[in-house]
């Protein structure tokens, strides 16, 4: 966030919905980082048919870390973000572009919100004192100024890291919490399609900070999380946050898995 490069990002992206035929809303604010940084928010809304009451929420963070602070070298460069902030923003697109482009469209209004600044996060190694609510400014700027005003949905699907060979989604705790039955609903749906050796039925010891915690509980929107995380590990990859999360760790089978579950489950809500 405040570069020139996203800026161009920003851009990029509402040409990209308005190409596949969605009408795009954008939203412009500050929020103070955790070392007192103003930064630039630009979340961007994709939507079909919002003629509809009825709604979907799909979202995903398309910033990435302005510091590698995992890595061994060069931790205060940008990492690339391929699989943190890029895949789930493919992800999106690509459905984006079959809805618009197929005769065969979904009865449910359905949202694509990119949220910005989700990873602008205070490290833990540091001289400053620990501070709350610093991951996900955008979420939660969004949440507090709802675009378009007053909106609401019948429930919200995040993607976060969802492109990485071998990745493994759990049931994460917090969409456990808030909305258990649509986590059960697309569990449910991917084990059927063949698509279970990703999405485990295994719950994380605890709840992840992300985007969806706070459309949970800002937004009050029933909200879940898609998350690469490897409940043995406890880790989110090798790569994360490091110089390695690059092309080089994406698999089109994952992404592939993902954006099939998701798409069938929008074409079977009414």
């Amino acid at each position: 966030p405040g570069t020139p490069q996203h800026a161009h990002a920003a851009k990029w992206l509402a040409q990209s919905l308005r190409q596949f035929g969605w009408d795009v809303l954008i939203q412009e604010g500050e929020a103070a980082a955790f070392n007192k940084k103003i930064l630039p928010i630009i979340n961007i809304m994709g939507r079909y048919r919002p003629d509809l009451s009825e709604r979907i929420l799909l979202f995903a963070h398309w910033d990435t870390r302005p510091f590698a602070d995992r890595d061994v070298e060069r931790q205060n460069e940008p990492i690339i973000g391929a699989n943190d902030g890029g895949s789930g923003v493919g992800v999106l697109l690509e459905i984006a572009r079959l809805i618009g482009r197929d005769s065969l469209k979904p009865e449910i209004g359905i949202d694509i919100l990119f949220l910005d600044a989700e990873d602008y996060g205070q490290p833990q190694s540091g001289l400053l004192p620990q501070q709350g609510n610093t991951w996900c400014l955008g979420a939660q700027y969004w949440a507090n100024n709802r675009m378009p005003q007053g909106y609401t949905a019948r429930f919200g699907i995040l993607l976060d890291m969802v492109g990485a060979a071998g990745a493994v989604f759990p049931r994460e705790a917090v969409s456990m919490q808030y909305a258990p039955q649509i986590v059960s609903k697309v569990w449910v749906l991917a084990r059927k399609m063949g698509y279970g050796g990703y999405f485990i039925d295994r719950v994380t010891d605890g709840g992840i900070t992300d985007d969806h915690l706070y459309i949970n509980q800002l937004a009050g929107i029933p909200s879940i999380d898609i998350i690469h995380y490897d409940p043995q590990q406890r880790d989110f990859g090798h790569f994360h946050h490091t110089h390695k999360d690059n092309m080089d760790i994406i698999d089109k089978a994952t992404l592939k898995a993902v954006g099939e579950v998701v798409m069938e489950l929008l074409y079977r809500e009414k």
